[in-house]
């Protein structure tokens, strides 16, 4: 019985041996390194939101996965600048060239927002190459809205 035993360790630690084994020849062996592929994304959605304090960009595939992000106060802009049109053509710039790696073509672009930086965003996506096929405006509009407070008597 204890022969048994014995034998039933040497085979399970030559076993082990024989599984580490093809670990050490594909070390040695040289390591090819594979580029890797990102998928080729040519139509997408560029989320631009402009408000009196600042400007956000993101940038999405069809089903609404963001590729990239930026807005006016991850650039450094800060107080009344992060809200001018200067700062959203940089943010745009910023934007499209984390994108550039996907190839990104062709954009449906969504505006939402009363800011400055709103036509000053959407001429700077097309100035990046961007193939601009529908502008809509989903700024939220109240229907009516909240009761008002009551007048202030003097």
């Amino acid at each position: 019985m204890t022969e048994e035993r014995t034998q039933d360790n040497m085979v399970a630690s030559e076993s082990s041996d024989s599984a580490m084994a093809p670990k050490t020849d594909a070390a040695e062996a040289p390591a090819k390194k594979k580029k890797k592929i990102k998928n080729q994304i040519l139509k997408g959605r560029a989320s631009i939101q402009c408000t009196y304090n600042n400007t956000i960009v993101s940038l999405c595939d069809i089903n609404g996965a963001v590729l990239a992000w930026s807005s006016s106060g991850h650039l450094g802009f800060k107080g009344a600048k992060k809200s001018t049109p200067y700062a959203s053509t940089q943010v745009v710039a910023e934007v499209s060239e984390k994108v550039k790696k996907y190839g990104l073509q062709e954009l449906e672009v969504f505006v939402k927002g009363v800011g400055s930086g709103r036509e000053a965003a959407i001429r700077a996506l097309a100035n990046n190459g961007f193939n601009i096929l529908t502008i809509k405006d989903i700024t939220p509009v109240p229907h009516n809205g909240c009761r008002p407070r009551k007048p202030r008597r003097v």
